[in-house]
């Protein structure tokens, strides 16, 4: 009977350093967990100030490209003004070095 007593105490005792063995490890994995934990949370929040950060250079970039819609517009309509200006000059030109041709033409006033 002493011997399977001793038997029972050697399998005892391994089946509590195994328990104490498991122990470890479940403390070591919710070590593992926590920093996890704080690297997830770190995470996010470093996505939350890159959204936000994403969200106003998003609306700025925005603006810009209405404000250069904006631009091209005004432009455009400048330009297309300012060739009328251009053709008006042309034919105000034209019609006048014609009236002036004519004048040739004519005889000179005589002045006393």
């Amino acid at each position: 009977m002493t011997q399977q007593g001793a038997v029972l105490q050697g399998y005892n005792n391994e089946l509590v350093k195994c328990i104490e063995d498991l122990c470890m490890q479940k403390e070591e994995l919710n070590k593992q967990i926590l920093q996890a934990e704080e690297e997830k949370n770190k995470l996010q929040h470093e996505i939350q100030v890159l959204s936000e950060q994403l969200e106003c250079v998003c609306e700025n970039l925005a603006q810009k490209v209405a404000s250069r819609n904006e631009l091209d517009k005004i432009l455009a309509e400048t330009e297309a003004a300012y060739m009328k200006i251009l053709d008006s000059s042309r034919t105000l030109l034209n019609v006048l070095k014609k009236e002036a041709g004519s004048l040739k033409h004519t005889p000179e006033l005589k002045t006393n």
